[in-house]
């Protein structure tokens, strides 16, 4: 395996990793943007108010995304295992 072959393996990791977490990341950080400008505007200082919403947005996005998240995985994986006889080489 040459370092170039490691490096194209790693990159396709990152890039997947990203690729995956986005959605979850960006819808929570949505709704942390409207749950602190309505804890601004109500000047409520409740600690759970922002966590309960953020994790069932979460639960909500992964039910949403997860075949996506799935697919993307199961591709990377499949395009790993199918190369393994190049990379021992």
């Amino acid at each position: 395996m040459t370092e170039a072959q490691v490096l194209d393996i790693m990159r396709d990791a990152f890039y997947n990793v990203i690729v995956c977490s986005a959605p979850m990341l960006l819808i929570s950080l949505v709704v942390g943007l409207i749950i602190s400008i309505f804890q601004t505007v109500t000047s409520i200082q409740e600690q759970t108010l922002t966590f309960v919403p953020k994790i069932i947005s979460i639960f909500i996005a992964l039910l949403i995304f997860g075949s996506f998240i799935m697919r993307t995985l199961v591709t990377f994986i499949t395009n790993l295992w199918s190369n393994f006889n190049v990379y021992i080489k």
